[in-house]
C-alpha cells in the first residue's frame, strides 16, 4: 500500500511537469522576443530534467508513469489558442504561463501536504519542482 502511495505521488508530480511542457510547447512559437523564447526553452529543459528524474524513480518501483490523456492535451492546446486569438503578445503568453504555473504550485502543495515524506527521493523531487515553479513565476513576471 505504501508503494502505491509513492507511485500516486510520483504520478502527480509527473502530470504537473508534463502539463508545464505542454503549456510551453503550445505557446513558444508565438513568443515575439528572443529572450522570452529562450526563457521558455530553458523552463522546458528544466521540466524535462524533472520528468527524467521521476522516470528513474518509477523504474526503481518497477512502475510506469501515467501520462496525461489525449483530451487533456487537446483541451490545453484549444485553451491556449483561444486565449491568444485576440492578443498573442509576450505579455499575454507570460500571464497564461504564470496562471498555469500557479495551478501547478497549488496542486503540488496539496500533494506534498498529504504525502508524509514516505519516499525521500520522491519528496525531494517534489520540493525541487516546487522551487522551480516559484522561480519560473519570478522569471515570467518580467514579461508582463
Amino acid at each position: 500500500m505504501k508503494e502505491n502511495k509513492n507511485i500516486n505521488f510520483l504520478n502527480d508530480i509527473y502530470k504537473i511537469v508534463e502539463m508545464g511542457v505542454i503549456g510551453i510547447n503550445d505557446v513558444i512559437n508565438k513568443a515575439k522576443k528572443e529572450k522570452f523564447r529562450e526563457l521558455l526553452e530553458h523552463q522546458r529543459d528544466e521540466y524535462n530534467t524533472i520528468l527524467k528524474e521521476s522516470e528513474q524513480i518509477f523504474l526503481a518501483y518497477g512502475a510506469k508513469e501515467r501520462e496525461l490523456g489525449k483530451m487533456v492535451k487537446m483541451n490545453s492546446k484549444m485553451m491556449s489558442e483561444a486565449k491568444l486569438f485576440k492578443k498573442d503578445d509576450d505579455s499575454t503568453i507570460a500571464k497564461m504561463m504564470i496562471e498555469g504555473t500557479m495551478k501547478g504550485i497549488k496542486k503540488l502543495e496539496s500533494c506534498i501536504s498529504t504525502y508524509n515524506e514516505e519516499d525521500e527521493e520522491a519528496y525531494d523531487l517534489s520540493l525541487k519542482l516546487l522551487d522551480m515553479l516559484k522561480h519560473n513565476i519570478r522569471d515570467l513576471k518580467i514579461y508582463l
